[in-house]
């Protein structure tokens, strides 16, 4: 159990009620600042900085496009030099320069319609491999782009049925530990969960979590993969042990039902504590869990396989932050325990947790 006294807290420091429908939030790295990226009432994008100053966060830049902002991520960019790419409600993929904001740096169709999510890597300081960007959209499909050449995408995973085609909800890169190798997640609204081998550009791995999933996310990019977790609608999240894959069997994993019984909207690990990891519900409450490793992460089977044993979960706090869902999340990369969220009640909310010493 864990003893109230010494557990983290889930603490708002500002709330900020918007005129604008916020889709996706993201610190700007090495900065107090960040980004929210979503819609006005009249269906034009709206793209925004704002910067902290005491308990207000203030815009510095307001930015309205012709198509709704969908997501958004800062990860093919460079702590000296930030860009963000952003995924639109009309399918194109914008890299923008947030110094100079009167046009992006390039402006791409990406997908036949809705950009539903984007992830990238390769652009930091620390990391192996090009800079690169990965969408998926509703057409289906999951595409990667090397932002130094926007023209086509370096990659493409196209539905193999064009008379099934699943929608593809979130995607997330990870397994870039060297030169050569990346991986790909892909989450779909049936339930399927696909992993892709950028090295080789073939399908992995994948499963079916029987729910849609909202997300996907490693705990760490730039590592060998070590572990990802996948939320569902149903009230409930899997967690996969990502260093062992078994030829028959897969990753193995363990899943954590949600108390409040509703949607999972995101779960996101902590950058400087990847066994934390932030949940985002339905029900507008944020909990933090930790994911606490077995006694052995590998087992062989009967045949002598190498099959991997999933840890188990642990719920450190919970807070209610809003009366509607929280669908976006972003811990700052620089400030250990602070974060930026938005929910559906049109608000953007900064908070931190407190007591995050090493036992956690």
């Amino acid at each position: 159990m864990i003893d109230a006294q010494t557990a983290p807290q889930i603490l708002e420091h500002l709330q900020k009620s918007l005129t604008v429908t916020i889709y996706g939030t993201r610190w700007i790295p090495g900065t107090p600042n960040f980004v929210a990226v979503g819609q006005h009432a009249r269906g034009t994008g709206c793209l925004q900085v704002y910067e902290l100053e005491a308990t207000d966060a203030v815009v510095t830049c307001n930015i309205e496009g012709k198509s709704a902002l969908k997501c958004c991520t800062f990860g093919a960019g460079s702590i000296s030099a930030p860009r963000l790419a952003v995924g639109t409600f009309d399918g194109k993929l914008q890299y923008w320069d947030l110094e100079h904001t009167k046009a992006p740096l390039w402006d791409t169709q990406a997908h036949a319609s809705i950009v539903n999510g984007i992830d990238g890597f390769g652009g930091q300081a620390y990391g192996y491999g090009p800079p690169e960007l990965v969408t998926c959209g509703r057409d289906g499909c999951v595409r990667v782009w090397d932002v130094r050449q926007q023209d086509a995408p370096v990659a493409a995973f196209e539905p193999a049925d064009s008379n099934s085609i699943r929608d593809c909800w979130c995607v997330a890169i990870g397994n870039s530990h060297n030169d050569d190798d990346r991986c790909v997640l892909a989450g779909y609204d049936n339930g399927d969960v696909k992993m892709f081998d950028l090295r080789v550009n073939k399908l992995r791995w994948e499963t079916n979590v029987k729910n849609g999933v909202c997300s996907v996310h490693f705990d760490r990019k730039d590592i060998q993969m070590n572990k990802f977790v996948v939320t569902c609608l149903e009230s409930q999240f899997h967690v996969f042990d990502a260093r062992t894959q078994h030829p028959r069997k897969g990753f193995a994993s363990v899943t954590q039902a949600v108390s409040t019984g509703s949607t999972v909207w995101g779960a996101h690990h902590m950058p400087q504590n990847r066994d934390l990891m932030m949940v985002a519900a339905g029900d507008g409450s944020l909990s933090l869990w930790k994911y606490q490793y077995p006694d052995q992460r590998k087992v062989k089977d009967q045949d002598g396989k190498e099959l991997g044993v999933a840890g188990s979960m642990q719920q450190l706090s919970q807070r209610s932050i809003s009366s509607q869902p929280v669908n976006s999340f972003d811990w700052s990369p620089d400030k250990q325990g602070l974060f930026v969220c938005s929910a559906f009640d049109q608000c953007l909310r900064v908070g931190f947790v407190t007591k995050l010493s090493k036992q956690y």
